[in-house]
């Protein structure tokens, strides 16, 4: 175990970015290591509208509301003893991602599990990292839910 082993992940508020930092939590405990929790924002330009951000600073606030509540969330389920740090920076998902975890040791990201049509197993943002990452990269996976098995024999007139 080493006191410098960094883990950074990539927080976004969707189920497969709440599972990836609670994994890195968990193993950085495990290695004696520190989690930084990273979130990118954007603004392209268009005004939404009253109900959502309008400009840039108000992205990036909405941006650092939402890792606060994600690492206020994970301290409530398991307490404060492995603090996690947060960042929230400006830029395409990837490319925050990929230059943050330049220092570190592991990057983890959860897999947004697209539908097959669109991406077999990782989200765009996953898939990029991956590539682009110049340390190893975690992708935790989102449960997929399973239709319910049939009883029915696969084949009519089977007997197993």
């Amino acid at each position: 175990m080493t006191d410098n082993y960094l883990i950074v992940v990539g927080v976004d508020g969707s189920l497969g970015s709440r599972r990836a930092l609670e994994w890195a939590a968990h193993e950085a405990a495990a290695r004696g290591g520190a989690v930084q929790a990273v979130t990118a924002w954007s603004w392209d330009g268009i005004e939404y509208g009253p109900l959502t951000a309008t400009r840039p600073e108000e992205e990036a606030q909405q941006a650092a509301e939402l890792l606060d509540r994600e690492v206020k969330a994970l301290a409530a389920r398991h307490g404060t003893a492995q603090p996690v740090a947060a960042e929230v920076i400006e830029g395409r998902a990837a490319d925050v991602l990929t230059a943050a975890a330049t220092v570190a040791d592991l990057l983890v990201l959860g897999s947004h599990g697209h539908s097959r049509v669109r991406h077999t197993v990782l989200g765009s943002v996953s898939e990029e990292c991956i590539r682009k990452a110049r340390c190893p990269v975690v992708v935790i996976p989102v449960p997929v839910e399973q239709p319910a098995q049939s009883r029915e024999p696969a084949l009519r007139g089977s007997t197993t």
